[in-house]
């Protein structure tokens, strides 16, 4: 299980910490979902994810300033007694001396922050199931050709890095090579990244190793991106039947994950860059709604007076 230091919470998100003295070592999170504890502060604990990131907006805080003293005392005293994770107090309010004191006294990591609860929420969200999200480390190369994140797997020595190389020449730009990170952020969302070591940089047989954002700029580089589509690069076998059409899609299961895989067969002479620029429109288009091969197999049945299924 992947998990989230407080302190990088902290940091991503500008929070002000109102207890320095609460130590932030070894405080994590392991998931992305969080909590607004309003229910808890009525006295119900049954259902408590204590271990969510815990968020006060202006519920919980006009209930809690509704209170006499010492019952907002008791209330905050039972709700900090549990082994919470870290609380977060949004919208730039009034931070109450209990909460500051049981913060202490139970080591719970309290911030603060001045942006609104439900804003606030849904970045933090967003956040936390990219860090935590589920991952693999594949050989290959991704690449954003048009917006589209191609990720070029196959055999070591076919290619893949010169291939990466030429799309860089032609414009596109390079997120990862020989090593590509992938996060399953949803159940039809990948993103893939580089190891932060080896993050722009490509070997070339022959050559060694080159740094393409100093020597072709900051434009020729991207972070993350998402996979859309694979092409698998394989030496042509003169024996086996390519697909000439289309109408058959290859899919490649990632994390759980279908996505769309092109088999390009490689020899001499043939452009895969070009080829890769082709699979990448023609990806966008099926998924805007126009398919190629389809429109192609309609004419050929109209021609032919035949009726479609």
């Amino acid at each position: 299980m992947y998990s989230v230091k407080i302190k990088d919470l902290a940091e991503e998100f500008h929070l002000t910490n109102l207890a320095p003295s609460v130590s932030l070592e070894g405080k994590i999170l392991n998931k992305c979902e969080v909590n607004r504890p309003a229910l808890q502060l009525t006295g119900f604990y049954e259902h408590f994810d204590n271990d969510r990131l815990q968020i006060f907006g202006m519920v919980e805080h006009s209930y809690l300033s509704r209170l006499e003293t010492e019952q907002r005392k008791d209330v905050l005293k039972r709700l900090f007694s549990f082994p919470i994770a870290s609380a977060v107090i949004c919208k730039d309010l009034e931070v109450f001396p209990e909460m500051l004191e049981y913060a202490k006294k139970y080591d719970v990591p309290l911030f603060k922050t001045t942006t609104g609860t439900s804003t606030f929420m849904a970045e933090c969200i967003r956040w936390l199931t990219e860090q935590l999200a589920e991952r693999i480390t594949m050989h290959g190369v991704l690449v954003d050709i048009y917006g589209e994140g191609i990720l070029i797997i196959g055999e070591s020595g076919i290619g893949k890095s010169e291939t990466a190389l030429e799309l860089i020449k032609r414009g596109h730009r390079l997120v990862a090579d020989d090593a590509v990170e992938i996060k399953k952020i949803s159940h039809d969302t990948l993103v893939g990244t580089s190891p932060e070591l080896i993050r722009y940089f490509i070997e070339l047989r022959g050559i060694g190793i080159i740094d393409v954002k100093e020597l072709f700029g900051v434009s020729s580089v991207k972070i993350s991106q998402n996979i859309d589509l694979v092409i698998r690069l394989e030496m042509w076998d003169s024996e086996k039947d390519y697909d000439r059409l289309g109408l058959a899609e290859e899919y490649i299961d990632i994390l759980g994950n279908k996505i769309v895989c092109n088999s390009i067969p490689v020899r001499p002479g043939r452009n895969v860059a070009v080829i890769c620029e082709s699979a990448a429109i023609n990806q966008r288009q099926k998924r805007m709604g126009y398919n190629a091969a389809e429109m192609l197999s309609q004419r050929i049945n109209q021609s032919f007076g035949l009726e479609e299924d």
